[in-house]
């Protein structure tokens, strides 16, 4: 059965399409996705701007082509903190639906902590027990632990690479004051939302989702993408200590030509790093452990794990020839990847 995920983040909007069988893991099919960077397209009054919708619904109708002509027999269409926290972004959502084929649904922050580490668990397994998983994104921070499938605790917080960028590090390069300044404010967001976590006691394991930590792996000597995804790879707060210090002092021109860092993050990698950095300091990290997969994953094996408890049998999805799945399932809300009805 081939799925698509349509995924508008802070920083890049992206449809990835995979073949997935029960049982199986999902097998990437194609990938289409562009570095719209939402955040840059907000006005003073933190609403996305006409030339923001413009390029974003253009680029969801493209989306919903490309899913089409290859197949796709089910789209899961979500957005996540740039939509969510805009002011206007209930009036986009419902543009989207308006003008293209698409609905786009809204998916919490603690709801995405929560498939995100779901998607960790998968990756990682039982055997490594309870895991803690960090995931930092252009407009909010994710943190969610539990030693289940999903979390006994997730949370989001308003701590995204893109965000802090924005709002505390205009200057390029950033002036030591901001740094310091930064510094401060994501400790003092942390120290409540850590606090919480302290009766479930220490992780058996620390993962980092999310291509910012998977940059900041890569610029501290981690395997580069081309060596494949089951390559260990880890992050040392030593490691993120010494070059959250020395990107400090860098340009953004200066960043872009570290390993792992593309032009669209060269400026936002610096508080990417300075939230990791406080993170692993909150939580007593010493090092964590780098996971190929998240929130996209994440509601795909959700979605599959849906689909066998509807009764679509595994030998159907394999079958290139089948007749197309009830509407029904061909186009649920993102809330049924989560085991809730939908909208």
């Amino acid at each position: 059965m081939r799925l698509g995920v349509l995924d508008i983040g802070s920083n890049t909007v992206h449809l990835l399409l995979v073949d997935a069988y029960a049982g199986a893991q999902p097998a990437a099919f194609a990938s289409h996705k562009r570095p719209l960077a939402l955040v840059r397209h907000l006005d003073e009054q933190g609403r996305i701007t006409a030339e923001g919708q413009a390029q974003l619904i253009g680029f969801v109708r493209e989306a919903h082509d490309v899913a089409r002509d290859h197949g796709a027999e089910d789209l899961l269409a979500f957005a996540t903190s740039a939509i969510r926290e805009a002011a206007n972004g209930r009036e986009v959502l419902d543009a989207i639906a308006e003008r293209t084929a698409v609905t786009l649904m809204e998916l919490p922050g603690d709801r995405e902590a929560a498939v995100t580490f779901f998607a960790a668990r998968r990756w990682f397994g039982w055997g490594a027990g309870t895991i803690l998983d960090l995931d930092i994104g252009g407009g909010s921070f994710e943190m969610a632990m539990g030693d289940d499938e999903l979390p006994a605790r997730n949370v989001s917080v308003p701590l995204g690479a893109g965000r802090l960028t924005r709002d505390w590090l205009p200057e390029d390069p950033p002036t030591t004051a901001s740094v310091k300044a930064l510094r401060a404010h994501i400790k003092d967001t942390l120290a409540p939302v850590v606090s919480s976590f302290a009766d479930l006691g220490r992780p058996t394991l620390v993962a980092g989702t999310s291509k910012t930590f998977r940059s900041l792996a890569r610029i501290a000597g981690a395997a580069p993408s081309g060596a494949g995804p089951y390559v260990r790879r880890t992050l040392d707060r030593h490691d993120l200590s010494l070059w959250a210090q020395r990107m400090s002092a860098m340009s953004a021109g200066d960043r872009v030509n570290l390993p792992g860092v593309s032009e669209l993050r060269a400026r936002q990698v610096l508080a990417g790093a300075l939230v990791a950095e406080a993170a692993m300091l909150a939580f007593d990290v010493e090092q964590l452990h780098i996971c190929p997969w998240a929130l996209r994953e994440g509601l795909i094996l959700r979605r599959l794990d849906q689909l066998v408890i509807t009764g679509v049998a595994p030998s159907e999805w394999r079958d290139e020839n089948q007749r197309r799945l009830p509407k029904e399932l061909r186009r649920p809300a993102v809330a049924a990847a989560f085991g809730e009805p939908s909208a």
